[in-house]
């Protein structure tokens, strides 16, 4: 960043630093602790859609990578579109496979990443729940390098539990690098793996 960056007020934007997915595995335990909402085994990465042989080649890497994993039951990642036009690469685990979980939600944002389609990563989500029924989702949001909770309440209606969302805060603010903004903490409505 140069003198005239500071002088006009411009910021550098945060590098992406995957690494911070390793952090997930110990804000759980805090995250079970402060509000009782355990792993639901579910995560998805969410990326702008992207068509062609280059990403197909891609997905076959991560699907070929996972697929080494001999703990898993089932198809290592699924692709999905949402109704936004969005594609997610899925990943389930059973709920004491957290761990595994952010190996292969890190693995898929680096398969992306080297391939070229980093530009076109957005944000991964490990899914959360109580024992209740609320849903939470801790997403990382790939540009900016930080975490925010996502927490819809049940029903049709696109409605969020704030309340639930600034108690996580809170809560992991010594575990995770928690987004500050609050107006980029962007709903992930329908997202998969939630």
């Amino acid at each position: 960043m140069g003198f005239l960056d500071i002088l006009l007020g411009r910021t550098k934007p945060v590098a992406p630093d995957l690494d911070q997915l390793f952090a997930l595995p110990s804000a759980a335990v805090t995250l079970e602790a402060a509000a009782g909402l355990t792993p639901t085994g579910q995560g998805a990465v969410c990326f702008a859609t992207v068509e062609g042989a280059a990403f197909e080649q891609t997905h076959r890497e991560v699907q070929a990578l996972l697929d080494a994993d001999t703990d898993r039951t089932g198809p290592p990642v699924a692709l999905t579109r949402d109704d936004f036009g969005y594609s997610w690469l899925v990943s389930s685990r059973t709920p004491d496979q957290l761990v595994e979980l952010v190996n292969d939600l890190h693995a898929v944002n680096s398969a992306m990443e080297v391939n070229g389609f980093g530009p076109q990563l957005l944000c991964s989500l490990a899914g959360f729940r109580d024992g209740s029924g609320r849903r939470l989702a801790l997403v990382y949001l790939y540009k900016r390098g930080t975490f925010y909770p996502f927490a819809p309440l049940p029903g049709s209606a696109q409605r969020r539990d704030n309340a639930l969302e600034l108690q996580v805060k809170a809560a992991l603010t010594d575990d995770l690098r928690i987004e500050q903004d609050l107006g980029r903490w962007f709903p992930v409505w329908g997202a998969p793996g939630l």
